[in-house]
């Protein structure tokens, strides 16, 4: 019915909706990784519900779940990783039967589009090259981890601490390297795809356990008929589509 779509950016809050304003809100708390993805799929979706406006609350998998354990609106729940929507199904904060993988990813290594650095291997990183490394807090963001546990397992964890710089999420890692601010940094490869020009993956690094994206319905939201209803539309034809597009693989 209505033609135009209006987005609004507050902070990590993205909404899209359709006019006027006043129609059905599903609040939905995705991975900062995510960002991309889910605005189009929020897109996508309206085209064919009208009646609903999407709001997208983008950050850390782990900020996102203290959100959500404190009482914040959310209807739906896309992490980062298994580690913490385990971490809500044991605070019975999703409803356990909606819990559903959709997406894979990679972890890459990265560095500035000029730099020069060539990395065969994370030994590498002990050169006095680099100075500054880029890594989402591991207590509270999936992508810390994964870099943590990579590290770890190469035996460099400790031995590079003094070198890292902590970030609050994936994005944030990525501007810091594509601004030049540190020598590399560790993203998903879905976000090194965001900016090809001002960053450059040096290689693909293995993970301990696989990279995998769980959604799910919070237990605490009145909308879960239009919430499994959005999950179904993000596992659909068209959302692998879209995800895949953005460099995800999915199931």
């Amino acid at each position: 019915m209505y033609s135009r779509i209006r987005q609004l950016v507050l902070g990590t809050l993205l909404v899209v909706s359709a006019l006027p304003a006043g129609a059905d809100e599903l609040i939905v708390s995705a991975a900062a990784s995510l960002t991309n993805s889910f605005a189009e799929l929020a897109r996508a979706y309206k085209e064919t519900h009208p009646e609903t406006t999407v709001v997208l609350n983008f950050a850390g998998s782990g900020t996102l779940l203290q959100q959500i354990d404190r009482g914040a609106p959310v209807d739906v729940f896309a992490s980062a990783d298994e580690v913490t929507m385990n971490r809500a199904q044991s605070k019975h904060l999703i409803l356990d039967s909606s819990r559903v993988d959709f997406a894979h990813n990679a972890l890459v290594l990265i560095a500035p589009s000029d730099s020069k650095l060539q990395i065969k291997g994370l030994d590498d990183l002990k050169s006095a090259k680099i100075h500054r490394i880029a890594i989402s807090n591991p207590d509270s963001v999936p992508v810390g981890r994964y870099s943590r546990a990579a590290l770890q397992a190469a035996g460099l964890w400790d031995v590079l601490k003094p070198k890292y710089i902590n970030t609050q999420h994936v994005r944030q890692s990525l501007d810091y390297v594509a601004r030049g601010e540190v020598n590399v940094g560790f993203v998903y490869a879905t976000d090194a795809a965001v900016m090809p020009k001002k960053v450059r993956v040096l290689r693909k690094i293995p993970t301990v356990t696989p990279i995998t994206y769980p959604i799910a319905i919070v237990a605490d939201s009145r909308k879960q008929t239009e919430a499994r209803r959005f999950i179904d539309f993000v596992r659909s034809a068209q959302g692998k589509s879209i995800l895949q597009r953005d460099g995800f693989e999915t199931p």
